[in-house]
């Protein structure tokens, strides 16, 4: 860190010098208008970036015949994340189809990014959303209803042994996924350019709350699907009556502790998200029950729907972390 004094010129103008390194690094000339930001915490931004265009980033990643296609996949996902506005894949020869095949999954799968640029041997990827169009809360709130909707399915799958709805609530994870990877993008991309922050209205510690909260959603639509996995592991076996119906109630106390948390995340009720905690106490107790219930069947039943408890029990789990995320947040905002 940098100490300069502040100076008085004209009588009633206070003025800072600009460290020469960093005016350089940023090709500052005399007479070139600088924005200045006043942060939440006070603190003030100083920003050559006046116009509110926004940072243009370009990720090059090179190919080829022996190129993972897992790894590949993962590295496009982390340049979508990171904030990059283009993505470009170049091969020393012929592109191989199969990354074309998966440079198509992946614009299906991430939501903004297409390819504007194709030749033999590249592909150039580039972001056409404009994040300020895309506000957190509203895709939480989709999120939120995508994967209370996989839950219920889910459970509705076990009980009919319907297993194309199962597979569909495995699908549907798909969706959740890219959700969340979208928030990702437009937390990073508000820590990266501050003219973005601005216009979008959000704090950087604000974004960075819808980050985690989209971030246990998303682990609560992974514990959905894992439900309408294991409801397929039952699909040809008989669940005794009793136990689905402790499955259920549990599921739906579950699911009713999901949208008391999200109602709570929604209006910043400190209150409401301390009431809700004190409820995933009594969801412990009835997937315990399950679970005693399960022991007393054959392993190859036995193993899948423990598994659903397990699961059930993490959504209330994960569920009350929302909670705490909102009284940490509120408090934090009053002090």
């Amino acid at each position: 860190m940098e100490i300069r004094k502040v100076q008085i010129t004209g009588g009633s103008s206070y003025i800072v010098s600009l460290p020469k390194q960093w005016v350089k690094s940023m090709n500052i000339q005399k007479n070139d208008p600088i924005g200045l930001v006043v942060q939440p915490d006070g603190s003030l931004l100083v920003t050559p970036k006046i116009t509110g265009e926004s940072v243009h980033r370009v990720r090059v990643f090179e190919v080829g015949a022996t190129t993972d296609r897992t790894f590949l996949l993962r590295l496009l996902v982390g340049a979508y994340i990171a904030g990059f506005t283009t993505i470009r894949l170049e091969a020393k020869g012929r592109l191989p189809p199969f990354i074309r095949q998966l440079v198509r999954e992946f614009t299906q799968m991430a939501i903004g990014q297409e390819v504007i640029s194709e030749t033999n041997s590249s592909i150039t990827l580039k972001d056409l959303l404009n994040p300020a169009e895309m506000p957190f809360e509203n895709t939480i709130k989709r999120m939120h209803v995508l994967v209370r909707g996989m839950q219920q399915d889910a459970m509705a799958a076990l009980r009919g042994h319907d297993e194309a709805l199962a597979e569909d609530v495995i699908a549907r994870d798909t969706e959740v996924d890219r959700l969340h990877w979208l928030i990702a993008r437009q937390d990073n991309l508000i820590l990266i350019d501050a003219t973005l922050s601005r216009r979008m209205e959000i704090p950087v510690r604000q974004a960075a709350y819808y980050f985690q909260v989209s971030r246990i959603v998303e682990r609560i639509g992974d514990h959905a699907t894992r439900v309408a996995y294991n409801a397929l592991a039952l699909i040809n076996r008989e669940v005794d009556p009793e136990t689905l119906d402790l499955m259920d109630e549990a599921s739906t106390l579950a699911l009713d502790i999901f949208s008391r948390s999200m109602e709570a995340f929604h209006v910043g009720d400190i209150g409401r998200a301390n009431a809700t905690l004190q409820m995933v106490r009594d969801l412990e107790e009835k997937t315990r029950e399950i679970n005693a219930r399960v022991l007393q069947v054959e392993a190859v039943a036995a193993i899948p729907a423990g598994q659903i408890a397990d699961s059930i029990r993490r959504i209330g789990e994960y569920s009350g972390d929302i909670c705490e995320s909102v009284i940490n947040y509120i408090i934090g905002q009053e002090a």
